[in-house]
């Protein structure tokens, strides 16, 4: 909450500039590391990367030190296009666009994510009574091969420096990952045929924001290259809250601990099979979080590009042994309260604590 003082006296102007002047200072020091890898004191390596909407956020990411892009919602694009789909060749510009500047460093593209509450296009069915649930994401791409297939297309074009990563979102069950991956093979072997370069080995992932993919992850794990878990709609599903429902937005907690142990079982999953575990929801830039995550088993944090400077800062004064301790207590807990408990003492303990 910020505070207007109308009439400061002499004393409150020189607090004030006090202030100002030790947060620049903090802030300078901050960005003098801000090229600097994110480890652990005790030398445990958590890539930070960006989340990404528009290609004008790229300049910014690069600026804080961005460990790549962990997340690119290509929704925009087909919003920039609309009412028309982008072609394959607009596909193909715009992801190119926000590989390059990050070359050699992974930037990950979202397949389309339109529907449920966030994105509309004319392409959707506006008739849809929950969209939440309904015909979303991977559930509209497999109705709509025609515009997953020209987004694919694109993607492998885009993938000819080989730094570009597929994310597929929404996955519910083994089987849509299945024809997804089949499509995708599908359009490997056409450009293979038209002679168009592309990256035999792009890595592809899926979101993890569904309890049914949580509860499963060991069973995508084989036919994955990483997971990347939407701590957004996982704590809503989980939770059975709609985050956008003032009535009922108290109730969305980060610190359940049903959420805390959906993702310690992801990241069994991915470490049992040596897939690395992304988490790009909100709760990756909240640095009260990340000893959490990182205790989890969680090897990159997503985040828009203000909150990378600051976590990655906090990732520097932690401890891996300390954080796992932390989490392991956290997901035995049986409230968000508790967790929350838990961590407040954490950090008001020291973090550096071993």
């Amino acid at each position: 909450m910020s505070l207007t003082v109308l009439d400061p006296t002499d004393e409150e102007e020189e607090e004030y500039r006090r202030r100002a002047e030790a947060y620049r200072e903090r802030r300078r020091l901050v960005l003098a590391h801000a090229l600097e890898e994110a480890r652990t004191i005790d030398g445990h390596r958590v890539l930070v990367s960006a989340n990404v909407d528009l290609t004008d956020e790229v300049r910014s990411a690069l600026e804080v030190g961005a460990n790549g892009v962990g997340l690119y919602r290509s929704e925009f694009l087909f919003l920039d296009c609309s009412p028309a789909l982008p072609t394959e060749a607009q596909h193909e510009a715009y992801y190119d666009k926000i590989a390059e500047p990050f070359y050699p460093h992974r930037v990950v593209i979202r397949t389309l994510d339109l529907g449920g509450e966030k994105y509309f296009h004319a392409v959707l069915d506006k008739s849809e009574r929950n969209p939440v649930l309904g015909v979303r994401a991977v559930r509209f791409c497999l109705k709509h091969p025609d515009i997953f297939k020209t987004q694919f297309r694109g993607l492998l074009r885009a993938s000819s420096r080989r730094n570009v990563a597929i994310l597929i979102p929404l996955i519910t069950t083994l089987e849509e990952l299945k024809e997804s991956l089949a499509l995708l093979d599908a359009c490997k072997a056409e450009l293979r045929a038209e002679g168009v370069p592309f990256d035999e080995d792009v890595p592809v992932g899926i979101m993890i924001e569904v309890p049914s993919a949580a509860l499963t992850a060991e069973a995508f794990a084989p036919f994955v290259d990483f997971f990347s878990i939407g701590t957004n709609d996982l704590i809503q599903y989980l939770l059975a809250i709609d985050r956008n429902n003032d009535s009922v937005a108290h109730l969305y907690d980060p610190m359940h601990p049903a959420v805390l142990r959906g993702i310690a079982g992801v990241c069994a999953a991915g470490n049992d099979a040596g897939k690395p575990v992304t988490v790009c929801g909100e709760v990756a830039a909240d640095p009260r979080m990340t000893p959490l995550l990182i205790g989890l088993g969680v090897t990159e944090l997503s985040m828009t590009p203000s909150s990378i400077l600051d976590v990655k800062e906090r990732v520097r004064n932690l401890a891996l042994k300390s954080c796992v301790r932390l989490a392991k207590k956290a997901v035995q807990a049986h409230t968000g309260t508790e967790v929350a408990g838990l961590v407040d003492r954490f950090l008001a303990k020291g973090e550096r604590a071993l």
